[in-house]
C-alpha cells in the first residue's frame, strides 16, 4: 500500500487531520485482511465485537485491543515456531528475524517480500532526514546476526541507491581501517559501539575527527538521543549524529531530522498513540503505542511498546507536520528506577557522566534495600585524577537529578565493551540487566 503524506524529502504534504484520514484509509482494509487470513489477529478482533472495519473510525479503532510483546510470545509458545501472526502462507515468507532478547525471551519475525520492502522504505526516511543521499557510502559496524538492526539499514541503502559497506566478521580495528580505506561518509552502529570505536582509534592513532565520516546513525538504544552521549559521538568522529527508533516486531517508526530537536513520527507508515501506562487513556507522555500500515503479512496493531516518551507541543523549525518526541524515548517504562525515593531513568544518569570525557566507560550496580533502590557506580577514568573525576560525577549527579549514589573508580579496560545493546545498568535485585 503506497502513501502520498511526504515529498522526496520526506516533508509532510499534509496537516493532522488529513494524516489521520489516510492512516485510517490505509488500515481499514488491512484490518478486514487480517480478520479473514490472521488468526492471532481475528481472535482478538473478533472478541472484541470487531468483525469488519470498511470505514474505519477513531470510535472504531479505540475498539481494538491493544497487542503486547507477552502476548506475542505466549502465542509463538503455544503455536511454535512462529506464531499465528502470520496473514500469508508460510511459503510466502523470506526473512526471518528476532528480537535481541533484552525483555524476554527472542520473538522469531517472518517477513515477506512486501513487508521487507515496507521495512526499508522506513530506514530511506531516516538516511533522507539525515542529509544522506546516493553518493554517500554508508559503512554497517554491525554484525549481521538474526538482530533485524541494520539488515533493515542496508535495504533501506539498497533502495537509495547509496555504497553500502558491510562491517561484519570483522574486529573494531579492522572495522576502522575498513571506513578509512573506503572513505565512507556515514556511519551506522549504536550509540555505544561508536564510542567504542573512537576508544580504540585513539588508541591506533587514527585520526576520526579528520575522516571522511560526516554523519553517523544510531539505534538499538537511546544514547544518540542523550545529549552528552551524542556531544561525545559527535566530538570523536568530526560528524553529526542522529538518533533513530524502531523495532524488530514494529518496524523503523522515529527518525531524527537535520534540526537535532527530537525524534519525528513516520506518520506516514505508522499510526500513533501515546497513553497512561497505568489507565489506557491517551496522554500527551508516557507510553508509546505503535500500528504499523505497511507490513500486513506480520502486523502489529496498537503495540505497547513499553517505551516512555513525551509528545512535543511545537512545530519542528524543518516544517515537517509529523510530530515529534522531545528527547526521543527516554527509556523503558519498566526500567524507572527509585534511588533513594527519586525515580529515574538510566538515560537521565548516562547523561550526566557523558559531560566528563574524562570517563572512557560506566556501569551501574542497583540493589534493593528497604522498599527503594540504591545505585552504585562503577568509572573507568583515563588521563585524569580517577577520584577527583569520582567526586565531580558524584556532585554533578546530586545538583542536576538529586540523587546520592556510591562511586568507585576501576582500572582501565576492566568494563565490559558492547557492539550492539549496551547493558550497563545491572539489576542485582532480581540479578537481570536493565
Amino acid at each position: 500500500m503506497g502513501s502520498t503524506l511526504t515529498d522526496g524529502s520526506g516533508h509532510s504534504l499534509a496537516g493532522q487531520d488529513e494524516i489521520l484520514s489516510a492512516q485510517y484509509s490505509r488500515l481499514s482494509p488491512a484490518v478486514n485482511l487480517l480478520i479473514a487470513d490472521n488468526a492471532f489477529y481475528r481472535e482478538k478482533l473478533e472478541s472484541a465485537g470487531i468483525t469488519g472495519a470498511d470505514k474505519l473510525s477513531p470510535e472504531t479503532f479505540a475498539k481494538i485491543p491493544f497487542t503486547t510483546k507477552e502476548e506475542l510470545s505466549l502465542d509463538q509458545d503455544a503455536y511454535p515456531p512462529f506464531g499465528r501472526n502470520l496473514t500469508y502462507p508460510l511459503v510466502d515468507y523470506t526473512r526471518l528475524h528476532q528480537t535481541s532478547g533484552t525483555t524476554g525471551r527472542p520473538l522469531r519475525w517472518l517477513d515477506d517480500a512486501t513487508g521487507w520492502e515496507w521495512f526499508g522504505k522506513g530506514w530511506v526516511s531516516v538516511f533522507e532526514a539525515a542529509g544522506v543521499g546516493p553518493e554517500d557510502r554508508v559503512f554497517f559496524a554491525f554484525s549481521f546476526g538474526p538482530f533485524i538492526g541494520f539488515w533493515s539499514a542496508l535495504e533501506g541503502c539498497r533502495q537509495l541507491g547509496a555504497l553500502a559497506l558491510p562491517g561484519g566478521a570483522m574486529d573494531s580495528h579492522q572495522r576502522l581501517l575498513s571506513i578509512v580505506e573506503n572513505e565512507a561518509t556515514v556511519l551506522c552502529c549504536t550509540p555505544t559501539y561508536a564510542l567504542r570505536l573512537a576508544e580504540v582509534a585513539a588508541e591506533e592513532r587514527i585520526d576520526l575527527a579528520n575522516s571522511s565520516v560526516r554523519v553517523t546513525i544510531h539505534a538499538g538504544e537511546p544514547g544518540a538521543g542523550i545529549p552528552n552521549t551524542r556531544k561525545m559521538i559527535e566530538t570523536a568522529w568530526g560528524a553529526k549524529a542522529f538518533d533513530h527508533a524502531g523495532a524488530t516486531e514494529v518496524g523503523p517508526w522515529g527518525f531524527e531530522c537535520q534540526e537535532q530537536a527530537g525524534l519525528h513520527l513516520n506518520e506516514a507508515e505508522f499510526l500513533f498513540e501515546v497513553i497512561d501506562p497505568v489507565t489506557g487513556e491517551a496522554s500527551s507522555e508516557g507510553e508509546l503505542v505503535v500500528t504499523n500500515l505497511g507490513r500486513i503479512g506480520s502486523p502489529v496493531l496498537r503495540y505497547r511498546t513499553g517505551d516512555f516518551v513525551r509528545l512535543s507541543q511545537s512545530a519542528c523549525p524543518c516544517g515537517r507536520a509529523f510530530r515529534r518526541l522531545d528527547g526521543g524515548v527516554e527509556g523503558r517504562i519498566d526500567d524507572v528506577l527509585i534511588v533513594r525515593g527519586v525515580n529515574v531513568y538510566p538515560s537521565a544518569i548516562e547523561n550526566v557522566i557523558r559531560e566528563f570525557p574524562e570517563v572512557a566507560e560506566f556501569a551501574a550496580d542497583v540493589y534493593r534495600k528497604g522498599a527503594m533502590d540504591d545505585l552504585n557506580l562503577r568509572l573507568e577514568v583515563t588521563q585524569a585524577d580517577g577520584q577527583a573525576v569520582a567526586r565531580a560525577v558524584s556532585r554533578a549527579i546530586r545538583d542536576r537529578l538529586g540523587l546520592r549514589v556510591d562511586i568507585s573508580v576501576v582500572a582501565p579496560g576492566e568494563l565490559p565493551r558492547f557492539e550492539l545493546k549496551a547493558k550497563r545498568f545491572l539489576d542485582h535485585r532480581n540479578q537481570e540487566d536493565i
